[in-house]
């Protein structure tokens, strides 16, 4: 259990990562994997036009946390 949430927090920072990359630049790699959270959700919500960035800065650092929330010993 605690291996499949700490990778749900390693492909949740790889997508915000990947999502900043290509809302500054083109993504060079795996865009139509990646990019998976800017299509889906980013698109979609009104409240998020203009602020992509910072939305997919959000999901590296949300991700982030659930990697170290994973390694507490409380989890099982």
């Amino acid at each position: 259990m605690r291996e499949s949430i700490r990778l749900l927090g390693i492909f949740m920072v790889l997508q915000g990562v990947s999502g900043a990359i290509d809302h500054l630049a083109v993504q060079p790699f795996m865009g139509a994997f990646l990019n998976l959270f800017n299509r889906l959700v980013v698109n979609r919500l009104d409240f998020l036009a203009g602020y992509e960035l910072f939305a997919n800065l959000l999901l590296a650092a949300l991700g982030a946390v659930v990697v170290v929330a994973a390694r507490h010993p409380g989890l099982s």
